[in-house]
């Protein structure tokens, strides 16, 4: 048996990057911050990717500072330093679900939103 979910509330680090293709696809990446409850007062950061539906409802009414949370998957991004030639990854989490957990007056929207909505 394999699992991968992740489960994450905090709030967003900057306004939404949302890229539109040809093909008609939507990707949304943001960045998530999440304090952890230490002494210190750290704060971890996440790479968000979210696509479909779910994107563009980001894009509409996710803002920095917005708190959100989110569930999906974590995978990682390969590629080689272009000036290096090192190669790299970086942690993603692949959003499948985004819950707005902010005031109403805030998101102006419904306080959540997932592709199993529509059916």
């Amino acid at each position: 048996m394999s699992l991968n979910v992740v489960t994450l509330v905090g709030r967003c680090g900057g306004d939404p990057d949302v890229k539109y293709f040809e093909s008609g696809s939507v990707k949304c990446s943001l960045t998530l911050a999440i304090n952890r409850p230490t002494k210190n007062k750290e704060t971890d950061w996440f790479n968000l990717e979210i696509w479909g539906k779910t994107a563009e409802v980001a894009a509409n009414y996710v803002r920095k500072g917005s708190l959100i949370g989110v569930s999906g998957s974590l995978k990682f991004e390969h590629w080689q330093d272009r000036s290096t030639g090192v190669d790299r990854t970086k942690p993603v989490i692949k959003v499948d679900r985004l819950d707005l957990l902010g005031s109403k007056r805030e998101n102006e929207a419904d306080m959540s939103y997932s592709p199993s909505d529509e059916f």
